[in-house]
């Protein structure tokens, strides 16, 4: 049974360097776009709110969350934007109250959770470290996104490991969501970490490899850069493949990141 309380640290961590950046924004830097389409800054920390508090449903009213799948059911292609527009519409004061409260209840219902609960979410049911790696995942994705619109860069941390590691547990969904079959065996997954630490997950003698850097790793899965731009090698034609459609998050892959430099029309 894994402890979550690393990872839900690690969450607030990621979340108050996402906050130290947007908390000095001034009301018009609110407004600049970022590389997700028809998404403002506001629109990055809208969803990431909108996000928490369902995921604060899911933990403490399974039954209501339940109403929230529905309504995500009836508006499959639309309701992520619905919620970021919602959202992005109020003050910053105002937005940056409510993803700071948010963010503070599902910590404090995750730390509270009792030890090998699983909480309903869009795709399968959820522990608490898992919820919490999710969350970290999106804060980081998202961050990622508001720096560049702002020409920020952040550096790398020890963090991404709990994304990487969601990056190889969600392999077979990454296939499975695209309609193809999972490959039969595991393959092994070595990645260098920021201070030179090696992350490493699956069986050693795997024949089928994939290698490189983790924050390249992390991009990867998020669908923040595309493989072209990355570091990452794989060995085996289906780890090739997995590097073409990995995703560590729930529901559609999207268009993702095209290459640096290609045109973009």
């Amino acid at each position: 049974m894994s402890d979550p309380t690393p990872v839900i640290d690690d969450l607030r961590e990621e979340s108050e360097e996402l906050d130290a950046l947007v908390g000095r924004l001034r009301p018009e830097q609110w407004a600049l776009p970022t590389p997700a389409p028809g998404w403002t800054v506001a629109h990055q920390i809208a969803h990431l709110a909108w996000t928490d508090r369902g995921a604060l449903v899911a933990v403490t009213d399974p039954d209501g969350f339940r109403a929230l799948v529905e309504k995500a059911l009836a508006a499959p292609t639309g309701f992520v934007d619905d919620g970021a527009e919602e959202g992005a519409v109020l003050p910053p004061a105002a937005l940056l109250d409510r993803w700071r409260r948010g963010r503070t209840a599902l910590a404090a219902a995750l730390r509270a959770a009792p030890p090998g609960t699983r909480f309903p979410w869009y795709g399968p049911p959820m522990a608490a470290a898992s919820m919490a790696t999710a969350r970290l995942m999106e804060t980081w994705a998202h961050g990622l996104d508001i720096a560049d619109a702002l020409g920020a860069r952040p550096e790398p941390t020890g963090r991404l490991r709990h994304i990487a590691r969601l990056g190889v547990r969600t392999r077979d969904h990454a296939f499975r969501t695209r309609g193809l079959t999972p490959p039969a065996e595991e393959f092994r997954v070595e990645l260098t970490g920021p201070h030179g630490e090696l992350w490493a997950f699956g069986p050693e003698d795997a024949p089928q490899r994939v290698t490189g850097p983790g924050a390249d790793f992390c991009l990867l899965v998020t669908r923040r850069a595309h493989r072209a731009d990355l570091a990452l090698r794989a060995d085996g034609a289906d780890a090739g493949r997995w590097l073409d459609i990995a995703q560590a998050f729930a529901g559609p892959p999207g268009p993702g990141r095209r290459p640096k430099g290609e045109d973009a029309r």
